[in-house]
């Protein structure tokens, strides 16, 4: 069964202005010539999404008119709401405009960046018995929080994971076209949700450690812009330069579970790859080498070899200092100019 996409595109981003006032916000950059709707669109390309409807509204045209019909191998569709009417009202003008009934969808909101692993999300959809499966992820407080003993306060905390509650991470999994009953305007999320909850009709998808903003306002658009600076997405996951100096390279390198690096070779560079979480494998041409958190495996220059993520995986990988010493010798994704 085919998995459409759609991306919730429509709102005029307010808390985001002057910037919003020309460009729809998820065409603001995020990096020099990367759109919060380019990362949405290039983890809809990993996970195998061939037709992508932008259900659109204010300032369409220039989403249509950098995408247009075909970009990065998928096909573009607009769905245009003339007068905003919630999300529910645009999720359903774009279920209307597809006539072939047997298909499922991602339906995400246009401003969310985050790492999780799209892919596995639809496996796990697939197979739930449930008809909406939704993308949950820990809160991080906005705030930091002190404990208290008695009439004392004891210690202080940043920010921290709220482990025992959970978001709305934005992003859904669909199986079918939805009936929306009664309902004809409003948020999703207000609406109809909360009855499918009621009737134990909603599941969920929960990935935890992992990056995920919202981006509403100028404060987090510099802080996912800080989180950019040395950060490259990549079809497995991303790649982070954390330390560039004369002597040596510290990078960090996420690999999202299910899939794999090219087949790859460096001429000069020697690197140890420090294992911080997940499991996986170095595929050598002469055999495997299994790996798990805090384990290190050393790569020598000329050694042919792809890493491979059995679990989400984060590592870093210290080196010599040869930032693009990298000869692929078999790619498993396809590439174009200017992706990672």
């Amino acid at each position: 069964m085919e998995t459409v996409g759609m991306i919730l595109c429509g709102g005029f981003g307010k808390r985001l202005r002057p910037i919003t006032e020309t460009v729809p916000k998820p065409l603001v950059e995020i990096k020099d010539d990367y759109t919060i709707l380019d990362k949405q669109l290039f983890d809809f390309k990993n996970a195998g999404i061939k037709d992508v409807y932008l259900l659109a509204g204010f300032l369409h045209e220039k989403i249509e008119e950098k995408y247009g019909k075909q970009y990065n191998g998928m096909n573009m569709h607009y769905v245009i709401e003339d007068e905003p009417l919630g999300t529910l009202n645009a999720i359903r003008l774009g279920m209307e405009a597809i006539e072939d009934d047997n298909c499922q969808f991602v339906i995400r909101n246009g401003d969310i960046v985050s790492d999780f692993n799209l892919k596995r999300m639809i496996e796990y959809g697939e197979k739930s018995s449930l008809p909406v499966t939704m993308f949950v992820t820990q809160l991080h407080s906005p705030y930091g929080i002190v404990e208290l003993n008695g009439d004392k306060i004891t210690s202080f905390k940043e920010k921290p994971i709220l482990e025992d509650y959970y978001i709305n991470g934005g992003i859904y999994f669909v199986k079918g076209k939805l009936d929306f009953g009664e309902f004809k305007t409003g948020d999703i999320e207000k609406t109809l949700f909360p009855k499918l909850a009621k009737e134990n009709n909603l599941g969920f998808y929960k990935e935890n450690n992992l990056y995920w903003i919202a981006v509403d306002t100028s404060k987090e658009l510099e802080s996912v812009k800080k989180e950019y600076e040395n950060k490259t997405d990549k079809p497995w996951g991303y790649e982070k330069v954390l330390i560039y100096t004369e002597k040596y390279l510290t990078k960090e390198l996420y690999l999202k579970e299910g899939f794999r690096t090219s087949m790859h070779y460096h001429k000069q560079k020697d690197e140890t790859m420090y294992i911080l979480s997940g499991a996986g494998y170095i595929e050598f041409e002469d055999g495997k080498e299994y790996f798990g958190k805090n384990d290190s495996i050393r790569i020598e220059p000329n050694v042919v070899h792809s890493i491979v993520a059995t679990e989400n995986t984060v590592l870093h990988e210290v080196s010599t200092p040869y930032l693009d010493d990298t000869s692929r010798v078999v790619e498993y994704y396809s590439r174009k100019d200017g992706e990672a």
